[in-house]
């Protein structure tokens, strides 16, 4: 058996990428959706694991979340501000929404949440009001990753920590967070590997 560790870069694999866990694979798949879905579907195919976990930083659209705090994503959610705005839809047939199909291996400890995933970062107060109806947090990656996973029918996950609140402030913040949320969600996931 062997899994696959997944990350949008290497700094969010903190120190797995010096000290991988046993019937681990890991590697990155960039950034944005579309780029972590071509990257994954390719991983998928040259690896063949047996399941994947995405590892990430998420901004966090409000109080549900901490600052620093981990959660599990019960699904992934394409979403814009201009869908929230009601400037936009979406085709009934598009599928807009992936579930987690790898079991939550925390629950004792972290929160599952849905996560919300935009074509760009929300810079807005007044953004983050709108798309947090849909979730507590957005993140960049996750719906590409899960379906990738979903089309190779191979069970996924995603540990995300919250390195930001979103807003206008929130890419000072994850410069300042990003590492130091990384290594705490690895340092709480390591012993599940």
């Amino acid at each position: 058996m062997t899994g696959l560790l997944l990350a949008a870069f290497p700094p969010e694999l903190a120190d797995l990428r010096d000290d991988p866990p046993p019937g681990w694979r890991m590697a990155c798949t960039g950034i944005g959706a579309l780029q972590a879905a071509l990257a994954t579907a390719h991983l998928l195919e040259e690896h063949r694991p047996d399941r994947v976990i995405f590892l990430g930083t998420c901004g966090a659209y409000d109080d549900r979340l901490p600052l620093l705090s981990c959660l599990w994503a019960s699904e992934a959610i394409a979403t814009s501000l201009s869908e929230a705005r009601r400037e936009a839809y979406r085709p009934a047939p598009e599928r807009v929404r992936w579930a987690a199909t790898l079991d939550h291996p925390r629950p004792d400890a972290w929160p599952l949440y849905p996560v919300a995933v935009p074509p760009a970062i929300t810079r807005t107060f007044e953004g983050a009001a709108l798309l947090a109806p849909l979730a507590p947090a957005e993140h960049l990656e996750l719906t590409g990753i899960f379906a990738a996973c979903h089309q190779a029918q191979i069970p996924v996950g995603a540990a995300l920590t919250v390195a930001n609140r979103v807003g206008p402030q929130a890419h000072d913040e994850w410069k300042n967070h990003h590492a130091q949320a990384s290594r705490g969600l690895v340092e709480q996931l390591r012993p599940w590997l």
